[in-house]
């Protein structure tokens, strides 16, 4: 009974963490790296960093290798600028759907 229990935590554990995977991996904004312009997954997997900055939310950043974390890492406010950019242009495939991201926040 006891290791029926576990098996079905595990497997909800499980299940919300591939959700949450699967809904980031849908609602990232752009196709290509914001450092080289290569297409995201050219290079093998896309990199994934999240973007922290105190004070405000956690910002997924994917890069097409590690190289381009480096660079990105030495100014991460013109990459963020390009991210936002980018991704405020793309037809239908913005970064959120309910307009609660920063760049689709409307001035009141």
């Amino acid at each position: 009974m006891k290791l029926l229990v576990a098996l079905i935590f595990s497997s909800l554990f499980l299940g919300s963490l591939m959700a949450k995977h699967h809904e980031s991996a849908d609602t990232y904004p752009l196709k290509t790296c914001v450092v080289s312009g290569e297409d995201l997954g050219s290079m093998g997997d896309p990199v994934v960093v999240w973007h922290k900055v105190d004070g405000q939310p956690d910002r997924e950043v994917r890069f097409c290798c590690k190289r381009c974390v480096g660079r990105f890492e030495a100014d991460p406010e013109q990459y963020l600028a390009k991210l936002d950019a980018d991704s405020a242009t793309t037809d239908g495939e913005a970064c959120c759907s309910d307009g609660a991201c920063a760049h689709c926040e409307k001035p009141e």
